[in-house]
């Protein structure tokens, strides 16, 4: 049995799907609510659904387990609650940690390319103490994120116990089907569409820098597919672990995404700046580029979707589920 937390969320129901499409059992930890976010899991059959605050219970009890995948978080970058998301991003995971180690479970865990702050450090997966010292995230989120990979670097340096397989994914920008749950924090292509359906024109944030254009902030967006693609090939190498970058290896601008997206529906483009909400002011990434260095050495083949191909395929599972709805 696979042990899947965040298995109802974006990144997490993909995986769900995919290890119930090659006969596993999987049991999901999450939370419904009182939302749609149960047409996530509306397709894979699944063990069951665990709510996280049982799943110290259910570990004591709980029968063989192949690999936990540790995709839940507090992910919004504008989380202010520092206790919430101390409690749910480190403690949590260093309790999975830990217990992983104990039982020789292998742990794959969601990291975030938010560690890395402004980029002025660059975007390097070294995964020793002193590089990771060098970080400077701009958000809660991304200082919860770097704490743990902290703490995971700390033990490994003092030989304390691991799980015989680890693997933490610094997720850069996904994108795919299955975030309607998430509100402001789904993916600009998701809010871009929404916008389109709606007759409006998509926004994009201004540039507050000089030499940088309007709509010309990059990033690294990468298919939920190929993270999925990534886990998986990890789950059938037990023998790498380590700290990798999840990204495409390219940064494309949000004109080149939100352009991507007018082709895919077939429409003239439409779009209109805005200012940068005060929220986000000194916050924002204005470029994220995955190096795929440690990945690939780690013996990790397969190829990164180009933004076009991955934006046609996403545009149409979007409005295959406008349609079902």
């Amino acid at each position: 049995m696979y042990l899947v937390t965040g298995g109802a969320g974006f990144i997490g129901s993909h995986l769900v799907a995919a290890l119930a499409s090659r006969g596993a059992e999987v049991m999901v930890v999450d939370r419904l609510g009182h939302g749609e976010k149960w047409r996530n899991l509306a397709a894979p059959t699944i063990a069951g659904l665990l709510p996280p605050e049982e799943l110290e219970d259910f570990w004591s009890a709980a029968p063989p387990i192949t690999a936990v995948l540790h995709m839940g978080a507090i992910s919004a970058t504008t989380e202010t609650d520092g206790d919430l998301v101390a409690a749910t991003n480190l403690t949590l995971p260093l309790w999975l940690w830990n217990a992983c180690a104990e039982r020789e479970v292998p742990f794959v865990y969601a990291s975030s390319a938010a560690t890395y702050g402004d980029g002025s450090q660059g975007f390097s997966d070294d995964a020793s103490p002193e590089a990771l010292a060098r970080l400077r995230p701009l958000n809660l989120y991304g200082w919860s994120k770097l704490a743990f990979d902290r703490r995971v670097a700390q033990l490994l340096e003092r030989g304390a116990a691991a799980p015989p397989q680890w693997a933490g994914l610094r997720f850069f920008n996904v994108y795919g089907a299955h975030e309607a749950h998430k509100g402001r924090m789904a993916s600009v292509l998701f809010h871009k569409y929404r916008q389109v359906m709606q007759g409006e024109a998509a926004t994009l944030f201004r540039s507050d820098r000089p030499g940088i254009a309007d709509g010309e902030q990059q990033r690294d967006f990468v298919h939920v597919d190929d993270c999925v693609a990534v886990m998986l090939w990890l789950l059938d190498n037990p023998q790498v672990s380590g700290l990798f970058n999840l990204g495409s290896g390219r940064a494309r601008s949000f004109l080149d995404l939100v352009r991507a997206m007018f082709a895919a529906l077939g429409r003239a483009e439409e779009i209109r700046f805005i200012d940068m909400p005060d929220d986000l002011k000194g916050k924002y990434q204005y470029f994220t580029e995955a190096p795929l260095e440690t990945l690939r050495t780690a013996g990790f083949a397969g190829q990164m979707t180009p933004l076009e191909e991955g934006v046609r395929r996403t545009i149409a599972q979007y409005q295959a589920l406008d349609a079902a709805r």
